[in-house]
């Protein structure tokens, strides 16, 4: 059990937050640390960028945003060359921090496993830089247990300045420096709810670090939600998306039933959303994409295993969700074959390769496993993306098209894989000839194109 609080500690640190003279670093500027940097700094804060990406560093002191999300303006408002928001590849810049707040990736490995190279790193570095009356943060998706297992024995070891003997002491959570997670909550795309009026569960290793956290993101956020334990908040974040990635699944393969049996998914989901109660809708596509859903599952079904325990119900949602692209290249060559025309050869114009309508995001997306079946089934493949200039499949770049209606005509399938609002459906149904829409998105537009639904 941890000794009773260092009250005189977690004092000074939120009279720090209270007066804004508490310096906050974001370690990591991508879709979840860039939002909360800016959010931070407009609350009054000096904020440090920590990220390794030279790139994003240089459009973040030039008040450059690289984030569909971030209108210019406002990033420029923070990082204005007057030291309110500024970015930096060095985490030197750590030693003048009170607080750090990682938002660094959290990938799955080419087996499926969890990759915590980037957490294991940020905390090393930080570690290596550790005062006493310091701040951690982790909001970076993981397994339950990480903050306590992986990043709290890194931070205790840290050195303490001064005299402490030779080799020092371990830093005590809670008394010395003050630990919590937090899962990021945002959502690309979405203006409605952002990250300052999206709840934020808060989880403390105690209820001092608990109370010194929840202190900071008051200052930015509307509403915090604690929780008991790190552990707690870690498995939350990780409900939220397995819920998803599961209902997901659910519907998609209710769309390969519905089509087994001659019936129109769309038509089943949009009667059956007028149940007023016991009934959520969700909507089946080619596939399951971004930087969230697809990955958080698989980290709460390997800790599972660890522990002897098989989650079937995410393992069983992944194979269905990872099955789509191919259930949809069925599609495409049952609707070419009606045509008289093999898959090989054909000429087939991908529309939309983002995972996620309105947003430049590729990753996990559905759409590329889709175009790489095609280009090994021998189609001639050519995709358009308002968001995304250019894509590199297995080291194979390739530049959006353009999009006409002699690209259209020319095509012997149009794959509409993202549903783009900046698209005009009746003006691509009156210029194409096949269009398999896996979104439902060209439903009541007029055309000529004959229509194939998921």
């Amino acid at each position: 059990m941890p000794k009773a609080p260092d009250s005189t500690t977690s004092i000074a640190l939120i009279e720090r937050i209270r007066t804004r003279k508490a310096v906050v670093a974001v370690v990591g500027l991508g879709y979840v640390g860039l939002p909360l940097a800016v959010v931070f700094a407009e609350a009054g804060f000096t904020l440090v960028g920590i990220d390794l990406d030279e790139r994003k560093v240089t459009d973040v002191n030039r008040s450059h945003s690289y984030l569909s999300d971030m209108a210019p303006e406002r990033l420029a408002g923070v990082a204005d060359g007057r030291g309110k928001l500024s970015a930096t590849t060095d985490y030197g810049a750590l030693v003048a921090a009170d607080v750090a707040i990682v938002c660094v990736p959290t990938p799955l490995s080419k087996t499926r496993d969890p990759d915590l190279s980037y957490i294991v790193s940020a905390a090393d570095e930080i570690a290596s830089r550790m005062r006493p009356g310091m701040l951690v943060v982790l909001e970076s998706t993981t397994y339950p247990g990480t903050t306590e297992e992986v990043v709290l024995p890194r931070l205790a070891a840290a050195m303490l300045p001064g005299d402490r003997g030779e080799t020092g002491r371990d830093l005590e959570v809670g008394v010395d420096f003050f630990l919590a997670f937090s899962p990021e909550r945002i959502d690309p795309g979405r203006e409605d709810w952002t990250v300052s009026n999206t709840p934020k569960v808060m989880g403390g290793m105690t209820p001092t670090c608990l109370e010194v956290a929840t202190a900071l993101y008051e200052t930015a956020v509307e509403q915090v939600v604690p929780v008991s334990s790190p552990r707690v908040a870690e498995m939350v974040k990780l409900l939220e998306n397995t819920f998803r990635a599961t209902n997901v699944a659910l519907v998609n393969e209710m769309a390969i039933m519905c089509n087994r049996l001659g019936v129109d998914v769309w038509e089943v989901i949009g009667a059956a959303k007028t149940k007023p109660f016991g009934f959520m809708p969700f909507y089946p596509g080619p596939g399951l994409g971004g930087h969230c859903i697809p990955i958080d599952p698989q980290y709460l079904a390997w800790k599972l295993k660890t522990l002897n325990y098989n989650a079937r119900f995410i393992q069983l949602a992944d194979e269905v969700n990872l099955g789509m692209p191919a259930f949809v290249l069925g599609k495409v060559s049952d609707a070419l074959n009606d045509e008289g025309k093999p898959l090989k050869g054909s000429r087939i114009l991908v529309l939309g390769v983002a995972y996620k309508a309105d947003v430049g995001d590729t990753r996990e997306s559905p759409a590329l496993d889709l175009i790489e079946l095609l280009i090994d089934r021998g189609a001639d493949v050519s995709y358009h993306d308002p968001h995304v200039a250019a894509l590199d499949l297995d080291g194979q770049p390739i530049a959006s098209s353009s999009l006409d209606a002699e690209a259209l005509r020319r095509a012997d399938c149009v794959v509409i894989t993202t549903a783009h609002t900046s698209y005009d459906w009746g003006w691509v149904l009156q210029n194409s000839s096949l269009v398999v829409d896996t979104r439902n998105a060209a439903e009541g537009a007029a055309g000529s194109a004959r229509v194939v639904k998921l």
